[in-house]
């Protein structure tokens, strides 16, 4: 599955004792009603979250995971994660020429025309 979106913000890493990593990011979905998703990336994958900034448009490429937890009354719970694997950055940058437009074409445009 995959995530396309603005990355609303970046947190910081968590490292704990174990050796375990994470670090999560928020971005918000471009569609009649944005959502704002956390995706978390872990271990490894951390590092792709290296060269992202807030405001970037990127696709995230997720999977699901969901986990039974009992708690110390034996109350079963259920968790949902949602964890990033991929990443594709699209490119913010604009060109800096002007668009063309009709007022902006002249009849030496079209010099090379075959008839």
């Amino acid at each position: 599955m995959e995530i396309t979106g603005i990355v609303k913000k970046l947190f910081n890493i968590q490292k704990f004792d174990s050796g375990f990593q994470k670090r999560e990011i928020v971005l918000t979905t471009e569609e009649p009603y944005p959502q704002n998703i956390l995706v978390e990336f872990i271990q490894d994958k951390v590092d792709l979250l290296k060269n992202i900034k807030p405001k970037d448009k990127i696709k995230i490429f997720i999977n699901i995971r969901g986990r039974e937890w009992t708690n110390t009354e034996g109350i079963v719970r259920y968790f949902n994660s949602i964890q990033g694997w991929k990443i594709e950055h699209y490119s913010t940058e604009t060109s800096n020429k002007p668009p063309i437009t009709p007022s902006s074409l002249s009849s030496d445009d079209f010099d090379d025309l075959p008839f």
